[in-house]
């Protein structure tokens, strides 16, 4: 289990996620350009010192990355415009969740290039919630499902 942020602008949100990542004992793909310099102090204040314990990869490019990836690897896309609901879905161990940025998603080819695209059921009057709950409420799900919560592991 991996996850993916693509193009992220926003640094709280990735050192949040960098966070998340240390604490689940999931490696992060981060996917550039960045909205930021990787050593903003933002990103560092929002991943304090869990940053030193992420197995964190850059990829120069959506190319990059998909050179990178296993091929069983599915890429599994967190959307508003997705199908499924995250909770119905049956992950595997094996499963990138991948994130779009926080201003744009990501564009139409890596929809296209996604195993499965899964939205987060909620009130027809939302649009969306933020990329890293939304990112934590998924990924949770998908080790749950897959009994790879760390201390399940042991």
């Amino acid at each position: 289990m991996r996850l993916a942020l693509f193009q992220p602008d926003i640094p709280q949100n990735a050192g949040a996620l960098l966070r998340l990542g240390a604490c689940l004992d999931v490696p992060i793909d981060i996917i550039e350009p960045c909205g930021f310099v990787l050593s903003d102090r933002r990103l560092r204040r929002a991943g304090m010192d869990y940053l030193a314990s992420v197995e964190m990869t850059r990829h120069a490019s959506w190319p990059a990355f998909a050179a990178a990836r296993a091929p069983e690897a599915r890429i599994v896309l967190l959307t508003t415009a997705g199908s499924v609901p995250y909770h119905r879905f049956a992950f595997a161990d094996g499963d990138i969740i991948l994130v779009g940025r926080e201003s744009a998603g990501v564009p139409p080819e890596i929809h296209d290039a996604s195993d499965a695209r899964l939205t987060i059921p909620m009130r027809p009057s939302m649009r969306s919630l933020n990329v890293a709950l939304a990112a934590a409420m998924v990924l949770g799900e998908a080790l749950r499902q897959t009994a790879r919560f760390p201390r399940d592991r042991t």
